[in-house]
C-alpha cells in the first residue's frame, strides 16, 4: 500500500560570497527516513513527488551519500525536456554510464544479448544477440525483459529517474513494466513534479506494482517559516535570522528552496540583511533585483502565451495580490468568457495559479515581480491608475492598496490622502509596523509641504514606540531631527519619541534618557507630553541613575496629573508611575493601582490598561509578589492581545518566563527563553531579562560556559546602558556560578562590584538574591565585617519597604552571619529564611535555604557530637541531602542535585532510589542525557565530572554510554547532532 509523507523543508540559497546551497540538510528528517527505509528494503518503489525548485535532487543526492545504502549499486537518468526525446533514451544512458563500473553478480540470462546494439559499451559483460523476431510488439517485450534480467543481475541497486514528468512514452512503458514485476534486490525511484503530469499521476492510472513490492510516494512541499529561518541560517553560515526577516522571505518566496537561494543570492549583503526585520527587511527584498534565471524563465513562459493571455498575466502581476475573475476582466476589458480562456492558458503554462477560491495569482512574490518588469514603464502606470480607480469602489477601501496603486501611477495627492489614512486606520487597530511603513514612505518624499511634514511627523511620532520595528523607526525620527521642514511645534514630540526608541536598544539607554531629559525643554507649550516625558524618566529599572533622581520624577507626575480632567490621559499616566512606584517597594502604590478602571471605552485606553497589568506584573516579579503578578500578567496579556499591542505583549512574556523561572516552573523554559530571545533580540528590556533566565537555568544546571555568556548579555559589563534590575540579578547568578565553581576570591570581587552597583542605584530592593550571595561570598574569604556591613545597610534600606523577597532575604543573611560566628540562632534564621521563600513561592531559593540550613545542622551536630532535640526530627542526619538532590532534580536544577548526593557520599550515606531502578534500553538516561549536554557544550570528561561530582572514569563510561546508543563515532559528531537525542 502507498506510504504518503508530506514535509516543509529544502534545499537553500546565498549571496555573491556565501555557499549556494546548505550544507545540512534541513527539516526533511521524515521524508530522507521514508526513502531510506524502502531503498533498503527492497524490491521497491518510491515516488519523490514536488513543485519545481523545492529540492527534490538535493533530498536525493542525501540519499545515496547516505551511510545506510554503503553497499548498493546507483544508476541514475536525468530526463530533459526534449521535443523530439529518444525512445529509452534516458534509460539506456543510464545502463550505459553504469556498464564500466558494474559487474554482474550472476550470471545473464541470454535474453540480455538483445541489448548488445542498444549498450555497445557492456558488449563485454553481454550474451550474444538472440535471434531477431519479426514482430515488433514481441522485440518491444523481449528489451523489457532484457533489461529486467539486466538489472536483476546486478544485485542491490537503485536506479533514480529525474524529472519523469519529461519522459519520452516508451521510457514511461518500460518503467511501468518493470514496476510490475521489481527485480529481487531493486529499488526503483523516480521525481516528478504533480502539475506536469496528466492527472498528477507519473506513470499514468493504470500503473500497478505488484502486491508484494514496498510502495511509497514522498511528497516534498515548500519550507515554512521556520524552515526558510533555519536554511537560511545554515546557507549563511549559522549566523542569526530574524523571525521578521524569515517570514518576509518566505512570503516572498513561497518557502522553494531554488527561490530562496536565487533571492539570497541577489542580495548585496545577505549575512547583514537577514538580522533586519519590519520595513527595513521589506524594503531590502522588494529592492533586490529579480534573479536572472526567473526572469528568464519568466520571460519564456509568457513568450508561449497568447496576447490575452500575457496581458491578463501582466495585469494580475500589477494588481499584486491574488484576484477575481471579475476584477481582471475590469481591468483588461476582456469579456468574462474571454478572461477564464486566458487564465486556464496562462495556468496550464504554469505562470499563474489559482491561490484560493476564483482567485489567481502567482506562486510567489518574484514571479509577480519578475512579469511585472517586463512591462514598459507607461503600461505599468497606466494598469495602477486603471486599479486605483476599480478598487476606490470597494466598500470597505483597500487603503493600503489604493495608497500604493497612487503612488505608482505618479497620483501624488491621492498617494498622501490613501497612505494616511491606512496609517490611521492601522493605528486604530494596533497595527502599528503599518502605520509606521505608511507614514515613513510619505516622509521621505521630498515634495511634501512643512505643514504636511509637521503633521505626519507626529503621527509617526505616536505610533512609533507602540511596535517592535525599532531600528528603522529611529533612523526616521532622527532623520525628521534634522528636516528642516520639521516645524519647531512638532520638534519637541520627535525627539521623545526618539528617546523612548533609543531606552529599548542595546546601547541606548543613556543616549535615550539624553533625548527625553532635551524634550522636557521643548515640550513647555505641550503640557501633556512634557509629564509624559517626565513618566519616563521616572521609571526606577533605566541605567545606574539612582532611585532618588527617579522618586523625584515620580513626585512631578503625581503633582502634574492630580487635578488633571482627561481621564485617558489620567489612565496613561497611572499605567507608569503607579508600577514604577510598585518596582521600588513603595507601599503606597497600591492606592494608585486601585484607581485603575476596570473597563474602557476605546482602543487606546484599552492599550494603556493592558500596559498598566503588564507593568505591575513585572515590579510584583522583581519585588517578590509573585502569585499577584501572575494575575495581572493574564489580565494584561489578554487585554493586550484584544486591541492589538505587540510591544505590551513581548515584555509580557519575558515576564511570564521570569515568574516561571522564580516560581519553579522549568520545563521548557530555556527552549521557550532563547524562542523568545531570538525573536525579541533587539528589543533591550525583554532580550536582557531573557538572557537572565538562560543564565540562571545555566548556572543551575552547571553549564559554566553557557552560563556566563548569557549572564553577559544582560549588560554587566555597561550598567548605565542596562536595566538595573536585571544586571544585580545577573550579579548574583554569578556568585551563585562562582561559587558552585569554588573560585570564592574571585566571587568576593564580584560581590563587592554589584554591591557597588546596588550602593551607587540605591536598590537594595531589588538584592534579595544578590546580598545573601554576596554575604556568604565575604564570610568565605574572612571578610566578616564587610560581610556585615553589607548585611546592616541591606537591612536598613528595605524596612518598611513592600518586597516580599527581600524580606524572605533578610533571615538569610542574619543567619550565615550568625553560623559564621557559631550563634545559636543560626538553625532558627535559616529555618525562617526557607520558609518565606516556600511562601513567595520561590522553591528554587527555598531549596537552596533549606541546604544551607542541613549542612549548618550536620556541621553542628558533628562539632557538638551531641544530637540535641533539634536532631530528633532527623534535621541533622546527612540523609536529609538525599530529599534535597530530589526537590533540586524536581525543578531540573542538575547541579545542586549532585551537589547534595555528593555531600551524602562524603557523610557514608548510601540511598536507593523510591522508585526503583528502571532499565533504558537503547535510550539515554537522565544521567547519560545531563553527560550529552555537556560534551555538546565542548566539555571535557575532566569538567564534567567536576560538575556532576563524579570521578573521571564514571564520565568516561557515560560517554562511551551515549556514543554507543547514539551510533556516532566520536564526541565532535555529538556536538553537532541536533539537541533531540532522547529517541535514538
Amino acid at each position: 500500500m502507498a506510504n504518503a509523507v508530506r514535509s516543509s523543508a529544502g534545499h537553500t540559497s546565498h549571496h555573491t560570497t556565501v555557499r549556494t546551497t546548505s550544507p545540512v540538510l534541513v527539516g526533511r528528517t521524515a521524508e530522507l527516513n521514508t526513502l531510506l527505509d524502502y531503498a533498503t528494503d527492497s524490491p521497491s518503489a518510491i515516488f519523490v513527488e514536488g513543485e519545481a525548485g523545492v529540492g527534490k535532487t538535493r533530498i536525493v543526492h542525501e540519499l545515496i551519500e547516505h551511510s545506510r545504502l554503503a553497499g548498493k549499486r546507483f544508476l541514475t537518468a536525468h530526463c530533459q525536456p526534449m521535443r523530439e526525446p529518444f525512445p529509452y533514451g534516458v534509460l539506456l544512458d543510464a545502463l550505459r554510464a553504469a556498464g564500466n563500473r558494474i559487474t554482474p553478480v550472476t550470471e545473464l540470462s541470454p535474453v540480455t544479448g538483445v541489448l548488445r546494439s542498444y549498450l555497445p559499451e557492456l558488449a563485454g559483460i553481454l550474451p550474444p544477440a538472440p535471434e531477431q523476431l519479426h514482430d515488433t510488439r514481441a522485440e518491444r517485450h523481449r528489451l523489457f525483459r532484457a533489461v529486467r534480467e539486466l538489472l536483476d543481475a546486478f544485485g542491490h541497486t537503485v536506479l533514480i529517474v529525474e524529472d519523469l514528468h519529461w519522459a519520452d512514452e516508451d521510457s514511461r512503458d518500460l518503467l511501468r513494466f518493470l514496476l510490475a514485476e521489481l527485480p529481487s534486490h531493486f529499488t526503483l525511484l523516480v521525481t516528478y513534479r504533480r502539475e506536469e503530469v496528466a492527472g498528477g499521476m507519473p506513470l499514468g492510472p493504470a500503473c500497478r506494482s505488484s502486491a508484494s513490492d514496498k510502495t511509497a510516494t514522498v511528497v516534498v512541499g515548500p519550507l515554512d517559516v521556520s524552515g526558510v529561518q533555519r536554511l537560511t541560517a545554515a546557507i549563511l553560515g549559522d549566523c542569526f535570522v530574524s523571525p521578521d526577516f524569515a517570514a518576509r522571505l518566505h512570503e516572498r518566496t513561497a518557502g522553494i528552496p531554488f527561490v530562496l537561494e536565487e533571492t539570497l543570492r541577489a542580495l548585496r549583503d545577505p549575512a547583514g540583511a537577514v538580522r533586519t526585520d519590519g520595513v527595513r527587511a521589506r524594503r531590502l527584498l522588494e529592492e533586490a533585483e529579480v534573479p536572472a534565471l526567473l526572469r528568464e524563465a519568466a520571460l519564456e513562459r509568457l513568450s508561449r502565451l497568447s496576447d490575452s493571455a500575457r496581458r491578463t498575466t501582466q495585469t494580475a502581476a500589477v494588481l499584486g495580490i491574488p484576484a477575481s475573475t471579475r476584477l481582471l476582466g475590469d481591468m483588461t476589458a476582456f469579456s468574462a468568457e474571454h478572461v477564464r480562456a486566458a487564465l486556464t492558458e496562462a495556468i496550464e503554462a504554469g505562470i499563474l495559479f489559482e491561490c484560493g477560491r476564483a482567485r489567481y495569482g502567482f506562486r510567489h512574490a518574484l514571479a509577480r515581480q519578475a512579469v511585472y518588469w517586463t512591462l514598459p514603464g507607461p503600461d505599468r502606470e497606466r494598469l495602477h491608475a486603471r486599479a486605483a480607480t476599480e478598487l476606490a469602489r470597494a466598500v470597505p477601501q483597500p487603503l493600503v492598496r489604493l495608497a500604493e496603486h497612487s503612488r505608482y501611477a505618479g497620483a501624488h495627492e491621492d498617494w498622501l490622502y490613501y497612505a494616511e489614512a491606512a496609517s490611521d486606520q492601522a493605528g486604530e487597530v494596533g497595527d502599528a509596523a503599518t502605520a509606521t511603513s505608511s507614514l515613513q514612505a510619505l516622509l521621505d518624499e521630498a515634495d511634501l509641504a512643512p505643514s504636511d511634514v509637521g503633521r505626519l511627523a507626529g503621527k509617526l511620532s505616536r505610533v512609533a514606540y507602540t511596535g517592535l520595528n525599532q531600528h528603522e523607526v529611529t533612523a526616521a525620527l532622527e532623520r525628521l531631527l534634522s528636516d528642516s521642514r520639521l516645524p519647531a511645534s512638532v520638534r519637541g514630540e520627535v525627539r521623545l519619541a526618539l528617546g523612548l526608541l533609543l531606552s529599548r536598544q542595546s546601547g541606548g539607554l543613556e543616549s535615550g534618557r539624553t533625548a527625553i531629559t532635551n524634550a522636557i525643554d521643548e515640550l513647555t507649550g505641550r503640557p501633556q507630553l512634557w509629564v509624559k516625558a517626565m513618566s519616563v524618566l521616572a521609571q526606577p529599572y533605566i541605567g545606574a541613575v539612582a532611585l532618588g533622581e527617579h522618586r523625584a520624577w515620580m513626585g512631578e507626575v503625581d503633582r502634574a496629573v492630580e487635578d488633571e480632567p482627561d481621564a485617558s490621559f489620567r489612565l496613561s499616566m497611572l499605567a507608569n508611575n503607579a508600577p514604577a512606584q510598585l518596582m521600588i517597594g513603595e507601599p503606597s502604590a497600591w492606592r494608585a493601582i486601585e484607581r485603575l478602571p476596570t473597563s474602557t471605552d476605546t482602543s487606546h485606553e484599552q492599550r494603556d490598561l493592558a500596559r498598566a497589568h503588564c507593568n505591575i506584573a513585572d515590579s510584583c516579579s522583581w519585588v517578590g509578589h509573585f502569585e499577584t503578578a501572575r494575575g495581572y500578567l493574564n489580565s494584561g496579556i489578554r487585554l493586550a492581545n484584544d486591541c492589538g499591542a505587540p510591544f505590551i505583549v513581548s515584555t509580557a512574556r519575558a515576564t511570564r518566563a521570569h515568574l516561571d523561572w522564580v516560581t519553579g516552573h522549568w520545563h521548557g523554559l530555556a527552549e521557550r527563553a532563547a524562542t523568545l530571545h531570538e525573536e525579541y533580540r533587539d528589543l533591550l528590556p525583554v532580550a536582557s531579562e531573557l538572557s537572565l533566565i538562560m543564565g540562571c537555568l545555566a548556572v543551575a544546571t552547571g553549564q559554566w560556559q553557557r552560563a556566563e555568556r548569557h549572564l553577559r548579555d544582560t549588560g554587566m559589563d555597561e550598567p548605565n546602558n542596562a536595566y538595573a534590575p536585571v544586571v544585580v540579578n545577573a550579579y548574583a547568578a554569578t556568585l551563585r556560578m562562582l561559587s558552585a565553581q569554588r573560585e570564592h576570591d574571585r566571587a568576593a570581587e564580584i560581590a563587592d562590584i554589584g554591591i557597588r552597583l546596588v550602593r551607587r542605584k540605591e536598590a537594595w530592593v531589588w538584592a534579595a538574591e544578590l546580598v545573601p550571595g554576596a554575604v556568604a561570598a565575604q564570610l568565605r574569604v574572612g571578610r566578616v565585617a564587610a560581610a556585615e556591613r553589607v548585611a546592616e545597610t541591606f537591612d536598613t534600606a528595605v524596612a518598611g519597604l513592600d518586597a516580599p523577597a527581600a524580606r524572605a532575604a533578610r533571615p538569610m543573611c542574619r543567619g550565615l552571619l550568625a553560623a559564621r560566628c557559631g550563634d545559636e540562632r543560626a538553625g532558627r534564621l535559616l529555618e525562617e529564611a526557607r520558609d518565606r521563600a516556600v511562601n513567595l513561592p520561590a522553591p528554587y531559593f527555598a531549596a537552596l535555604a533549606a541546604e544551607r540550613l542541613c549542612r549548618w545542622r550536620v556541621e553542628r551536630a558533628r562539632t557538638d557530637r551531641d544530637r540535641t532535640a533539634e536532631s530528633a526530627d532527623g534535621c541533622a542526619d546527612p540523609a536529609a541531602f538525599g530529599a534535597l538532590a530530589e526537590e533540586f532534580d524536581a525543578l531540573g536544577a542538575t547541579h545542586d542535585a549532585a551537589r547534595c548526593r555528593y555531600a551524602l557520599r562524603e557523610h557514608g550515606v548510601t540511598q536507593s532510589s523510591r522508585r526503583g531502578r528502571r532499565g533504558y534500553g537503547e535510550q539515554l538516561s537522565p544521567r547519560e542525557e545531563e553527560v550529552c549536554r555537556f560534551v555538546r557544550d565542548g566539555n571535557t570528561n575532566r569538567e564534567i565530572a567536576r560538575v556532576m561530582f563524579l570521578s573521571t572514569r564514571t564520565v568516561e563510561q557515560h560517554v562511551a554510554n551515549v556514543l554507543r546508543k547514539l551510533k556516532l563515532g566520536s564526541r565532535e559528531q555529538l556536538r553537532h547532532r541536533s539537541p533531540d537525542h532522547r529517541r535514538v
